[in-house]
């Protein structure tokens, strides 16, 4: 399995770079920490998954002596390594620019946010195929879109709101909560995604 985390970090590390250096860009201009960490997460995992969507590399995977349990953990475990490296990017990164230290409920949100999203979008990659998820974005935008024109204008107020709120929680079993939960989402998104990659044919 470590032939295969090696894999994705090498057919990822110039794209890699250069989302990291991009991180830095937003940083710099000091976008909200859980908004691009989200994003840059989600492009980080998704773009990895990507790489493995051609049949013929499918085929190839399946001749190596790895089963498709080792297959698809490797991904999920690649996405967490994605998840730390991105997290310390911000880390370091805010506190080289602008001399603060990220708070970690910023950073524990972010992350949160993360592994709810990929615990869906995996499974879904894997039953049909990422190039879907395209076509569901552009609905998605275009949902919201007319949502914040004629439905609800302050959307996105509210959103922020929402997230100040969240953040000014001062009991930590709301963090601790919300991470067990991510936790376990993620978990059971493995175990579905192993069942639906092990009926595949390639």
């Amino acid at each position: 399995m470590l032939n295969l985390l090696r894999k994705d970090f090498f057919l990822q590390k110039k794209i890699l770079l250069i989302l990291l250096a991009a991180l830095l860009v937003y940083l710099f201009l000091d976008v909200s920490i859980i908004w691009i960490g989200f994003v840059f997460g989600i492009v980080m995992i998704m773009n990895a998954f990507n790489q493995d969507e051609k049949s013929s590399i499918q085929m190839l995977l399946n001749s190596l002596p790895y089963s498709r349990r080792e297959i698809v953990s490797s991904k999920y475990i690649g996405a967490l390594l994605f998840m730390f490296i991105l997290v310390v990017t911000i880390f370091l990164g805010k506190f080289a620019i602008h001399r603060q230290i990220t708070d970690w409920r910023e950073l524990m949100v972010m992350v949160c946010a993360v592994i709810i999203s990929i615990s869906l979008l995996l499974p879904f990659s894997y039953q049909f195929q990422s190039r879907y998820l395209y076509t569901a974005s552009i609905v998605a935008f275009g949902v919201y879109l007319f949502v914040i024109n004629f439905v609800i204008p302050n959307l996105n107020d509210r959103v922020r709101g929402l997230m100040n709120t969240l953040l000014d929680l001062p009991h930590i079993n709301f963090y601790l909560i919300t991470s067990v939960s991510a936790i376990v989402l993620y978990s059971v998104s493995l175990i579905v995604s192993i069942r639906i990659y092990r009926n595949k044919v390639f």
